[in-house]
Order: C-alpha cells, then structure tokens, then sequence
C-alpha cells in the first residue's frame, strides 16, 4: 500500500486492524481510481483479498503516506497467512556468496516462511510469534522499517547475527560435533535416520534410494507397509520417478508445497519399499531453506521426510518432545531455537481429471478459510474420530483447522484441544454452538458434550458429508448426496457407509443404501478384511468354497469356522451397509488383502489392479424397491465366485467390480431424481479417493444429465466432516432465532 500511494502521489495512512487492513488516502479521482485497480492486481504472492469496501471521508491535511502501528481493536476478521515455501528470490540470496545471508538456513522475506506456526495471537506482528525472542540487529531492523523492502514487516526477519540457529543432538541429545547441517548430510549418507525439524514439527529422514536405511525406519517407527512421502530436490527429480501431469506440476512448485500423489514411473530408481503393493508416490519439493541446503550440499536424489511419530500419535515439534518421543527411532535430530507453536503435519493432494484435490488439509492450507455462500452464526464443529480436523464459522467463512489425525490416544486427543483454543484465540471468536457426530463414543462427542452455557447440536456422520459437499460448492439444497466410507454412526443404530440421501442444510431422508450385511468382531472386521468376505459369502448363500477362492490360503480352518458361526448366530457382528467394507470383501476375496496394517490398505490395492477398459461384463447388483431402495451385494459375489473358479484374473474382477458399483449407483440416483425432480448430486465420503469409482460415477451421472458436484478445497474423507457439521449447525442456529 506505501509503494502504491506514492507511486500515484496520495497521501494517507495504512493500518493492520483486527477486522482487517485500513486504508485511508487522498488525491485525485483519477490516482484514486488508478491505485484501486493496482490494489487488486499487484497484491504480494502471499496476499488474499476477500473484499474491499470504499466510502468517503473528511479532508485532512496530510502530506505524506505513512504506515501506523497495527492494534487488535475490531472483531478480528484479519486473515491469517499460512507457512509459505521458500520463494525465489530467497532462494537466490541463499546461494549468493556476496550476500550477508548466505547459506542461512531461515532466510525469509514477506513472500514466504513461517506464518501460522509460529503465532500465538492476532495482529500477525513479531511480539506475538516466537520470533520475539530473537531482538533484530541493525540490518535487520532497518529491511524491517523500510516499506520499500522486501522485508518490510517480515515478522520473521532474521540473519545469521541474530536470528536462530541450527544444532545436530545425538541420540542422547548431547551436541554433535561440527557443522550441523555438513554432519545431518554425512549420517543421512551413512544410511542412518535424522530427524528434522521443519515449519508445522519435525520430519524423520533417510536416503530415499537406501533400501535398508527405509527398513530400519519402518521397523523403528512400527510403520510397516504404510506409504512414506518422499520429497526431491527440484521437477526434474520429480519426473524421474513418476508420471506428472501439468496439474501437479503447478501444484509440486506452489507455495503449499503439499505432496502430490503421483504414478510411479516403471523404471524408477526408488525401492518399491517406499509405498509397497501401491502404484503411486507421495512426491513434495523442498519448502524450507533446510531442505534446499540439505540437497545442494548432500547432492541426494530423494528423501523419505515422514511424519516424526510413532504410529497414531501426533507429530514432534518441541526439541524435548522429539528427544524424549522419539528416543530408539531417530539416532540424530537436527533442531533448532525457533519454537514451533502449533502442529501442522503435511498436506497431501491428488490430481483427479485435471482437477488438484485436497486429500489431507494442513501445511500451506490452514488457515486459509473456505468461502461460503452466505453469512453464518459462529460455531464450532468437532469433527469425527478419524482424520480429525475442526472447523469454525465466522461471517461468510469457514476455517478448518489442521489435519488432527484420529483420536485414538491421549497425545491425539491433546492436539486436539491445542488445535481448537489456538483457532479461537487468533479468529477472537467464541461459538453461539458446537456441533459433533452422533457417535457418543467418539472422543471429540465426548469433549463436545462437556461445554456448558452453548447450544449442542448432534449431526448425523453422512448429512455431514453431505453438506460439506454442499458448502464448498455453494449450494442450498435440496440435493442427491451419495455418500459412500468406512463407518459412521446411523440414525436406526446401525453402522451406515453406503447411502443415497435427499438432504440441504435443515436435514435429510435416506433414499437407498447398500443392503445389511453383519460385521463379524466389529473393528477387528476392519482389520481382518477376510472376516467379511466370510459374511457376504454367507449372506449370498455361498457356503461350500473350493480352492478357487484365493484368500482361504491365508485363513485356517478353525477360523473360518469361528466368523461363520459368529455370522449365523450374529455374536458380536453389527450390521453395516459400509462400501468401505465391500471393498475390504471383495479385496479379500480375490487374494489381495486378508489383513490390512493401514487404512482403507485393502481397497487401496483393489483400486491399484484394477485394469483399464470397458467392460459388458460389469457386476450386477440387485435392487429392491421400496421407500428406501436397498442395493444388494449376494448377486455381485455369486457372480465373484463364478469368475474365480474360471480363473478370471484379480484385474478383471476389479474393472468388474468398480464398474458394476458405478453402474449400479448411478441407476439408483437417477430413478430418486425422477421421483424427487432433484437434479443436483453431491459425491462424498472417503471411498471417492477412489479414481474409479468418482471418475466413472460422475461421468455416468452427467451423461444421464444430473449436475454433479465433488470437492477439492475440503477432503472428502473425514477430514472436511467438520464443515459439513458446522453448515447444519449454523442453519439450525439461525432457524432457533439465534444470529
């Protein structure tokens, strides 16, 4: 704003407000009109224009443009920027020798670096970040103070004299001797595990072409078949080992920097250790100046950079936490004196038909709010017990708080609440209600139902997917949802997972569903994805099995007999209308998967096989018709089990599969928008990660004429649950008189 006053001779003022940025100048109509125009067309890399409003004020006779010190008066409406990578320009300055901040590795302008993880409050200035415990020297201070410096407010600012500093701990966290970064590059090289801190916690590191080295960590960090995100030192990298298509190219090289899920090339160089059984690759740039020192100076080709944690707990980002957490994992931890204020793991996306979308939602991307269609009552959204995030509405925008995890562990549940209490106190907001899922098991139900003095609003696990859909995509209601997952809690007490509802913002009718099926031992079903082959075989009345059927290989018969006889006389086997779960089946059927390490492992596979191609003969499912359609499943595994005993290859089953399910929804919305002349159709639920199913899904849908709405902002998965609650709770806040 201070270099476009005076390039058009206005004068005024600027100010940081707790609502947002005021501007006051004076002058010509003309400079007026033309400094309006550059407003919104030269903003930094890093700025966000939501809205601008102008009106007029009185005459002052002022003389020049200055900037005044920022206050938190207001309702707090500033927007907060999130972690940035490293820009260019940075980046030049890195590797200059004649420049003073040569190899420093926290150079930073206000293009990119910290912002989020390292505020405790609102306005963004460098008292209320952890920079306040490195005071400016004289050079710094002076890029600071000038507005025609690129540092000019770069809360971040700092330089080899006076800002942090990097150290390499043993395992004992005694210090290492001699250059931290020269040492972290020779250990890495020696095939040993570094961790590293970062911007949102700490990494856990080795040399991605290290075959051993990636062994050693999995059996360490007790992550044994899940994949590990693998970041490269630049595109060319990136292309060697998988294919990139222009969307993730652009989105490899974008300030988020998140990790792109990408095919694996055939002829890549990476032990298939990295992502066993799995055809694609977490690929990500460097986005701090660490990273880019790290393969310039260490020439490595590829790094795994995984979470710094041991399985299901939350990631390090104390020196302390990480030395004591991961004490027997890491056997070197390159650490540094800024503090890391809140977790932020990693993003990840995936480019599904040209189109980059949200998988996991962090780095880069919180706090940046979604904009909704209209304004809502402030409310606070729990969100679920898996891939947990929290959401908070405010005026015309939702803020979704970083990825969480699942709540399965008291660390996990900790960050939680840290999660939620920093959001509030950055955003100055308190909620007029709190929404949570109708699980009552759920830890964060459990946090919700513990708030006095607010109203407490239940929300059904598929309206709120639903409606998330719904809310990033601007629409109203009533609309198709098809809403297809793992788990969640149903209105009749059953675990639901394959639904078609009719639903807006007010509520929801559920119009078909994937017919009942039991679930023998509940979540170790989940776990044993065999136990419900055994089930749906039972249900389609296939009892005897042969040798045809490749997954008895791995069952005993003992066992066989134990899920059978749980099935018959339903012994701890809820019933589910999951797709998550007919997925396991049909995995597990087939001989890829019995028993899974991670989530959604065995429909990851059966994806993975699935072959390319039309095919006339695609599964057919049965539909009985009545006011709730009920897609049954006994068809599709008679048909399974024919192929089988043929010998028709696991590829050739999948195509079978994935293609039949789409033909068979698609059917089923069309009939309920003939009957409900509703015409718009919202995909969710974590089973559309699939490429298959939502490519062929939507496909179908839009030839017979529906408009069909996916996301891309918010994950599908869980992870955007949050939202969704949020919308139905605002609108039943405002249908109560509440604002």
């Amino acid at each position: 704003m201070y270099r476009l006053a005076n390039r058009y001779g206005l004068t005024g003022q600027v100010k940081n407000t707790g609502s947002g940025v005021a501007i006051e100048v004076q002058g010509s109509q003309a400079a007026f009109g033309k400094f309006l125009e550059a407003l919104r067309s030269e903003a930094p890399p890093l700025a966000r224009i939501t809205s601008v409003s102008v009106e007029e004020a009185a005459f002052l006779p002022e003389t020049v443009f200055a900037i005044v010190s920022s206050h938190s008066g207001g309702h707090g409406d500033t927007l907060i920027a999130p972690d940035a990578a490293t820009c260019v320009d940075c980046l030049r300055e890195l590797f200059d020798p004649a420049d003073r901040r040569y190899l420093y590795p926290f150079i930073n302008c206000t293009n990119c670096g910290p912002r989020f993880t390292i505020l405790r409050r609102v306005p963004y200035d460098r008292p209320n970040t952890s920079m306040a415990a490195f005071p400016m020297c004289r050079d710094c201070r002076a890029e600071y103070d000038d507005p025609l410096s690129r540092r000019f407010h770069a809360q971040a600012n700092a330089c080899w004299k006076c800002g942090p500093q990097l150290t390499l701990m043993d395992a004992k966290a005694d210090v290492v001797v001699g250059d931290p970064l020269d040492r972290a590059i020779e250990f890495l090289r020696a095939g040993r595990i570094v961790a590293i801190k970062g911007l949102g916690g700490f990494h856990l590191s080795v040399d991605a072409t290290n075959a051993v080295a990636i062994a050693t960590l999995r059996r360490r960090k007790r992550r044994f078949e899940k994949p590990l995100a693998v970041m490269v030192p630049d595109l060319l990298h990136a292309e060697q080992f998988c294919l990139v298509s222009p969307e993730d190219r652009a989105t490899l090289v974008s300030v988020e920097r998140a990790i792109v899920l990408m095919h694996a090339r055939g002829d890549s160089r990476l032990p298939n250790t990295i992502a066993p059984g799995i055809p694609d690759l977490g690929i990500f740039l460097p986005y701090t100046p660490v990273h880019h020192l790290i393969f310039a100076r260490g020439n490595f080709a590829a790094l795994v950079m995984t979470s710094a944690n041991l399985s299901e707990e939350p990631i390090c980002i104390d020196n302390d936490e990480a030395t004591a957490r991961l004490r027997g994992v890491a056997d070197l931890f390159l650490v540094h004196n800024r503090d890391i204020l809140l977790r932020c793991d990693d993003s990840v996306v995936r480019s599904i038909q040209g189109r980059t979308t949200v998988l996991r939602r962090s780095r880069g991307y919180v706090p940046t709010p979604v904009r909704l269609k209209a304004e809502l009552p402030p409310v606070l959204a729990v969100g679920g017990e898996l891939k947990n995030a929290v959401c908070m509405t405010k005026g015309r925008e939702a803020f979704l708080g970083q990825h969480i995890g699942d709540l399965e562990n008291l660390a996990a549940y900790r960050s939680f609440e840290e999660s939620m209490s920093h959001l509030q106190d950055i955003l100055e907001w308190k909620p007029t209600a709190i929404a949570h899922d109708l699980h009552s098991g759920y830890l964060s139900t459990g946090w919700a139902l513990k708030q006095k003095d607010v109203q407490i609003v239940a929300v059904q696990h598929h309206h709120a997917h639903v409606a998330s859909c719904m809310a990033e995509n601007h629409l109203t209601g009533p609309v198709i949802g098809v809403v297809l997952d793992g788990t969640g809690y149903g209105t009749d007490g059953h675990v639901w997972g394959g639904e078609v509802l009719v639903a807006d913002f007010d509520g929801f009718r559920r119009a078909a569903h994937l017919e009942y099926v039991s679930m023998p031992g509940g979540a170790q079903a989940v776990q044993e994805p065999w136990r419900m082959a055994v089930a749906h075989l039972h249900h389609a009345g296939v009892n005897r099995l042969d040798a045809a059927i490749p997954f008895l290989e791995g069952v005993s018969v003992h066992q066989m007999k134990v899920v059978r006889r749980m099935v018959e006389c339903r012994i701890r086997s809820p019933l589910t209308s999951s797709c998550g779960r007919l997925f396991d089946a049909v995995a597990a059927l087939i001989g890829l998967r019995t028993k899974v390490n991670f989530e959604a492992q065995a429909a990851i596979e059966l994806e993975a096989c699935c072959s390319d191609g039309i095919d006339i003969d695609k599964y057919r499912f049965a539909i009985k018709e009545d006011e709730c359609f009920e897609i049954g499943t006994g068809l599709l595994f008679e048909q399974i089990v024919d192929d089988l005993k043929r010998g028709v290859s696991r590829e050739t089953i999948s195509r079978r599969f994935h293609q039949g399910l789409t033909s068979t929804l698609a059917d089923v919305v069309l009939r309920i928008s003939r009957e409900t002349g509703v015409e718009q159709v919202c995909l969710s639920g974590g089973c559309f990660l699939n490429k298959p199913l939502r490519v062929g899904l939507e496909g179908s849908l839009r030839r017979r004429g529906l408009s069909v709405h996916t996301q891309s902002q918010v994950p599908c998965g869980d992870g955007g649950l949050s939202l969704g609650q949020a919308a139905i709770a605002a609108h039943r806040v405002l249908r109560s008189g509440g604002h």
